[in-house]
């Protein structure tokens, strides 16, 4: 699943900016519901990573149950992270 879908699929947008933050709110609440159902770990994982970049994801140990998947979500999370450090430096 591309990021791009994700967005249009769970807010209708690929411009995060244009959601309102009730339609923000509907779409976290029906990812968070699919992300439980999901059991393709791709999709589980793209989802995972979204909710996570919204503040929304659950904690690891209840979102992977297997430790490469948790620690495939810490890397994601580090990358995330330096990309941010590297981003507000370059202002």
């Amino acid at each position: 699943m591309e990021f791009d879908d994700q967005m249009r699929r769970f807010f209708g947008t690929d411009d995060l900016g244009a959601v309102s933050p009730a339609a923000m709110a509907s779409g976290v609440e029906r990812m968070q519901v699919e992300f439980g159902l999901e059991t393709d770990k791709g999709r589980r994982f793209a989802m995972w990573s979204l909710l996570y970049m919204l503040g929304k994801a659950p904690d690891l140990d209840v979102a992977f149950k297997d430790e490469r998947d948790r620690d495939a979500a810490r890397t994601f999370m580090d990358l995330l992270d330096q990309a941010n450090e590297d981003a507000r430096g370059a202002h």
